[in-house]
């Protein structure tokens, strides 16, 4: 497994094809732009020089949402998921101060749910927080 992670490159054309490979729709280019410069951290895997997998996390330092994480189809069941999720925590961890602590959350595509759980994330609602809710805004 001779995988290149690249990190905090993660660019429009890359973004798109990958959500695409995965049946993903796609937001605007200006939408997209801004929300990937405005991103806490990203990543692409690559494989002999093809974007094969991404993932990106924005946040504040104290709340964290894992989006974006992508497997072409044909490279699933890899490992690169995992490598992708490895990736994204050991970079949050790496960044926090002492006597500090976060919370990481993530929306799972449906029947993805037992794959971020062998990572160590929680159904919501769970005992330390209540259910989640979801507003989608169109202009």
């Amino acid at each position: 497994m001779g995988y290149k992670m690249i990190e905090n490159q993660l660019d429009y054309n890359s973004y798109v094809s990958l959500r695409e490979s995965v049946g993903w729709i796609n937001f605007s280019k200006e939408q997209t732009e801004k929300a990937l410069s405005n991103s806490f951290y990203s990543v692409i895997v690559q494989d002999d020089g093809q974007n094969i997998g991404m993932g990106r996390v924005i946040g504040d330092g104290m709340y964290f949402t894992i989006v974006d994480i992508v497997v072409k189809p044909e490279f699933q069941g890899r490992g690169i998921g995992t490598l992708i999720i490895q990736n994204i925590l050991k970079f949050i961890d790496d960044g926090m101060c002492s006597g500090s602590r976060v919370s990481i959350h993530l929306i799972a595509e449906v029947g993805k749910e037992d794959f971020y759980i062998k990572q160590g994330f929680k159904l919501i609602p769970h005992e330390y927080c209540g259910p989640a809710l979801r507003k989608i805004i169109h202009k």
